[in-house]
């Protein structure tokens, strides 16, 4: 991803606190990172709260995963080091434990190839799919597994970490909150909807979207 360290620690600070003034995150939950055009990334530490960053504090990791700089990182990097491996495209990930996405984890009939049928176009446009990764522990490092098999065999932006919440990728990371954003509100639309006779998207209007 373009930029400079020092600009990119401001701005997953900035973008980490609009998240969190938003309550789409709360307390010490979630983490973002990005990863640099020499392979280095930069990820939130462990346990940090996003309306608190400091770009000091940012994790530097090395291409080997050892600390460069700012405080021990997130115990969740190793799911963000799969998929920048699985996805050369991917400059940013984030990963929340944001209220309706994680209800959603946390359903027993989820469909695994997707968890979220589309029902509006920019589901499709911005995410595509969710597929779902099986229970784990956080910190787990069989997550890593799970996300860098999904991320090679679909093109889908965003997984669901079953009963623990969304991860969602951009080039940049802005388009990697922006991303996160649409998905969570489409899922709040889906459970506003519970009981509603939804229009579903057909899949030639998929088809279109995605073209």
């Amino acid at each position: 991803m373009t930029g400079d360290a020092s600009t990119l620690r401001e701005r997953i600070c900035t973008l980490g606190k609009s998240l969190f003034d938003r309550r789409f995150v709360v307390g010490g939950a979630g983490n973002i990172s990005v990863r640099l055009d020499d392979g280095r990334i930069l990820v939130t530490p462990t346990g940090s709260n996003f309306g608190r960053l400091q770009p000091d504090e940012i994790s530097e990791i090395d291409a080997d995963g050892n600390l460069l700089a700012g405080k021990k990182p997130s115990k969740e990097l190793t799911f963000h080091r799969a998929l920048f491996r699985a996805r050369s495209e991917a400059g940013a990930v984030v990963h929340l434990h944001s209220t309706y996405l994680t209800a959603l984890s946390c359903r027993r009939d989820l469909d695994h190839e997707n968890a979220l049928r589309p029902f509006t176009p920019y589901y499709v446009m911005r995410v595509g799919s969710l597929p779902v990764s099986p229970y784990r522990r956080p910190g787990d490092p069989r997550i890593a597994d799970d996300l860098e098999a999904l991320a090679r065999h679909s093109d889908a932006r965003a997984f669901l970490l079953a009963s623990h919440g969304p991860v969602v990728l951009g080039k940049t990371l802005e388009e990697a909150v922006d991303n996160m954003e649409e998905l969570e509100e489409t899922a709040k639309l889906f459970f506003l909807l519970r009981g509603e006779e939804i229009r579903w998207l057909t899949d030639d209007q998929i088809s279109e979207l995605r073209r």
